[in-house]
């Protein structure tokens, strides 16, 4: 399973805030941490409020704070938002053939193992093993 940029940012993102819910962080704080573009991540943190993952302050003092549950909240709800379903997915080249459909369900397989994993992972989880 290759994760797309916006979900990767959208784990980071999660992540960082979910470490300490009672602290807001900018767009532009959380872009210069990861290295990467503040207005992407910008439209990233704006899919994880419409979640309910995270909460836009505004003001001068605004930014982003975790508002979700850290136990109940796994890695695949998160990549959820931003992948799509695999019923979903765009066709491949060759997926016709009799080899392309054999190849199909090895990929299926694999696909279904990694959301499963995805699935028993909390943030809570995450964030313990860290420490």
């Amino acid at each position: 399973m290759k994760l797309q940029t916006a979900t990767r940012l959208g784990l980071y993102a999660t992540l960082e805030l979910a470490r300490e819910p009672e602290r807001t962080l900018s767009a532009a704080d959380l872009a210069e941490r990861f290295d990467v573009s503040a207005h992407h991540l910008a439209k990233v943190l704006r899919t994880l409020a419409t979640a309910g993952l995270v909460r836009a302050e505004r003001g001068a003092t605004g930014g982003y704070r975790f508002v979700a549950n850290r136990r109940r909240t796994t890695l695949m709800d998160i990549v959820a938002l931003f992948e799509p379903a695999p019923g979903q997915r765009p066709g491949e080249p060759g997926e016709g053939t009799d080899i392309g459909r054999a190849l199909q369900r090895v990929l299926s397989e694999i696909d279904e193992i990694a959301e499963a994993t995805l699935r028993s992972i909390s943030l809570e989880t995450m964030l313990k093993s860290r420490r």
